[in-house]
């Protein structure tokens, strides 16, 4: 290829990072087709505080970074990389309709020589059989004569400072192993860490649908010892502490599983593995141990503030925090949601403080009030829900009366003022 030219198309959490790191070798232009998202990144704030605003103006000042919802601002490009969303609908069945349409604006300005390279989450073969014939027939071109495409899986820790976009481990492949080495090439020009390029798209694709797999399920685990554990009035954190003395122990913690990543990944491949004749039993077991745990939390709750004598009906709880995990804005698939429809059928009042949701979104997204103003008032129980900083600051028992019951579904408060954790 001559210069390289990129556009990423979708400018969340996965791809701005991306952008912003490759403008500063490449000319880049990132694309999404919320034009308000455009307009407040090129103002230099990113609402998703996954790039300061300090870099993002850097970018775009200095480097000609330029965001935009404009298609035509785009078909100069020759290296295409898509970092939508992969969702699952309802019944957590993949919803691949973002890919489609970041395929079909591909297709509609893709060129001859071009590359496009998919980011976004699937199970193995979605690239080949899914989206690149949805550019095939948009743009009216061949692939692997007149364009041709690779996949590299993102990598992303939302909130994670320390683990940036270019300090992380990229993994690569392209439709052919000359295109293979292209991608590969254009990625470890930025990623401090290093590449591994696959052998083929379908490797890389499966490679990064078990990475989040894997932790689902050994979350699912330990979430299983904490209710076994609990049974058996044994601590849970102190079991794990434990055994964590053990060289080879693997240090995972029970928690509430959300995001768009480790609670939706599984499903891919498991809906993967069913279209081969298998019917996954551990990948499955995990998502459903790990989706009833908010409803777990609610359960326990309740138990004890009635073995306290604690009157249920009407009780004011609060809960510390909505979004998917700390010290992130992000409260797409939070399963705190699922801790508060669960403690509503008990017909309580609930408050809910945190201070990055935004109220706005959650109200959009869940039709629930969530505020970001400490409340003032004292509560019959407080959920600790989420560990943002700014809560290891607070005493908490301030917020609860004499008699109350605090839930620590985290981990992290005073073992002595908690009256139970995960």
């Amino acid at each position: 290829m001559n210069e390289i030219k990129i556009c990423v198309i979708g400018l969340g959490y996965v791809g701005l990072p991306l952008a912003r790191l490759f403008s500063t070798k490449y000319k880049t232009v990132g694309f999404d087709m919320n034009a308000k998202r455009c307009e407040a990144l090129m103002a230099g704030h990113d609402s998703t505080l996954e790039v300061s605003d300090e870099l993002l103006q850097d970018a775009i000042n200095n480097h000609g970074f330029i965001c935009t919802a404009d298609i035509e601002a785009i078909r100069e490009c020759n290296f295409y990389v898509v970092a939508v969303p992969t969702p699952v609908d309802e019944n957590n069945n993949p919803d691949l309709t973002p890919l489609y349409g970041a395929s079909t604006t591909v297709g509609k300005v893709i060129s001859k020589g071009d590359i496009v390279v998919y980011e976004s989450t699937v199970y193995p073969g979605v690239t080949e059989d899914e989206c690149i014939p949805v550019v095939e027939k948009v743009s009216g071109m061949k692939f692997n004569v007149d364009f041709f495409a690779g996949y590299s899986p993102e990598r992303i820790n939302p909130g994670d400072k320390l683990h940036t976009v270019e300090k992380i481990k990229k993994v690569t492949s392209g439709s052919t192993p000359e295109i293979g080495k292209i991608v590969d090439n254009v990625y470890s020009s930025v990623i401090t860490a290093g590449t591994h390029l696959a052998p083929t798209m379908k490797v890389a694709e499966a490679a990064k649908v078990i990475e989040n797999s894997q932790r689902d399920i050994n979350i699912a685990f330990v979430n299983e010892l904490s209710k076994i554990f609990t049974k058996m009035g044994i601590d849970t954190l102190d079991v794990l502490e434990a055994a964590g003395t053990k060289w080879n122990f693997l240090p995972f913690r029970p928690g509430l599983v959300g995001g768009h990543c480790i609670g939706v990944d599984p499903y891919y491949l498991a809906q993967c593995a069913q279209r081969y004749g298998y019917n996954p039993e551990i990948i499955l077991a995990g998502r459903r141990m790990n989706d009833g745990m908010g409803e777990y939390v609610a359960t326990e709750t309740i138990k004890h503030m009635l073995k306290k004598g604690i009157q249920v009906l009407n009780s004011n709880i609060v809960i510390f925090g909505f979004t998917f995990k700390e010290n992130c804005p992000e409260v797409r698939n939070t399963k705190i949601i699922d801790i508060y429809l669960a403690l509503k059928e008990y017909n309580v009042n609930i408050t809910v403080y945190d201070p990055w949701a935004n109220p706005a979104i959650a109200k959009h997204e869940y039709g629930i009030e969530v505020t970001n103003e400490l409340p003032a008032e004292k509560f019959d129980t407080l959920i600790m829900g989420v560990a943002h900083n700014e809560f290891k600051e607070l005493d908490v028992t301030a917020f609860v009366k004499d008699k109350h019951v605090i839930f620590d579904v985290k981990g992290t408060l005073p073992k002595a003022i908690v009256d139970a954790r995960l």
